[in-house]
């Protein structure tokens, strides 16, 4: 019978999860073979050591649980009249032997986590966040023509306070900001929108607070990057002594021409 089996494990916190999706195509026509008929989902879920771990295991079809195993009681118990059949053929399979090795395999996951989070501290591990900032277009019914972003990434662990700051004050109007968003890997990301009207007087910065940190950074928002800046000043210079220079020749060659 073809399937297609994808599992995820999840290693944050204190739960690890597998999550394994089937699909049966002798079950569906051939016009929805991409549709799942079977649901899988497991937890490894931890307890005070790693034997305590309990391995759970639900089967769903069309969102209706029908099997589930629990490590604790060591079988399988069906919730339809199917459900109950397969679970009296599974509990007599070789199905069981295979759950007491994932449980094996859970164990041996919950003692590799207490020992990175319990024994080396992985609690107090931090990862910096990155941090850009970029101008867009404000929303169609925004009273601003712009919209400012400050766009925080891959950080850890995933509080953080990200605030603007106008002409080094707080702005509390006119911003939206996401949540901490998973980025993978254990690390996160979070956008925050300022609607904005360019100026040339306001100065604007985004403020990060983040226990990576040994004290808030601001970052500020140069509307016209330095280097730009500086090479437009360069050339209305250049241009200025240009057109003194040739201003100074003209009138020195009249000055010097007979009969002038």
């Amino acid at each position: 019978m073809p399937r297609l089996q994808v599992s995820l494990f999840n290693y944050c916190g204190s739960r690890f999860a597998f999550i394994s999706v089937l699909f049966l195509t002798s079950c569906i026509d051939r016009h929805h073979l991409s549709l799942p008929v079977f649901f899988r989902a497991g937890e490894c879920i931890n307890g005070m050591s790693s034997d305590d771990a309990l391995l759970t295991e639900k089967i769903y079809y069309n969102k209706m649980l029908y099997l589930q195993y629990n490590s604790s009681g060591g079988k399988i118990i069906g919730y339809t009249k199917t459900g109950r059949a397969i679970a009296d053929i599974l509990n007599r399979d070789v199905f069981l032997k295979d759950q007491k090795k994932h449980l094996q395999h859970c164990k041996r996951w919950i003692t590799l986590y207490h020992y990175f989070v319990v024994t080396c501290g992985f609690h107090n591990f931090a990862v910096e966040p990155k941090v850009r900032l970029r101008l867009t277009k404000a929303p169609a019914d925004s009273e601003h023509p712009a919209t400012l972003v400050c766009s925080v990434y891959n950080f850890y662990p995933k509080d953080i306070l990200v605030t603007w700051l106008k002409n080094g004050e707080k702005v509390t109007s006119e911003v939206t900001s996401t949540e901490s968003l998973p980025s993978g890997n254990w690390l996160y990301q979070r956008h925050s929108y300022l609607e904005y009207t360019p100026t040339h007087w306001d100065k604007i910065s985004c403020m990060v607070e983040h226990p990576s940190l040994e004290k808030a950074r601001i970052y500020d928002w140069e509307a016209m990057p330095e280097f730009v800046r500086n090479k437009i000043i360069l050339g209305t210079l250049g241009l200025i002594v240009g057109v003194v220079s040739s201003s100074a020749g003209l009138i020195y060659y009249r000055s010097n021409v007979p009969g002038k």
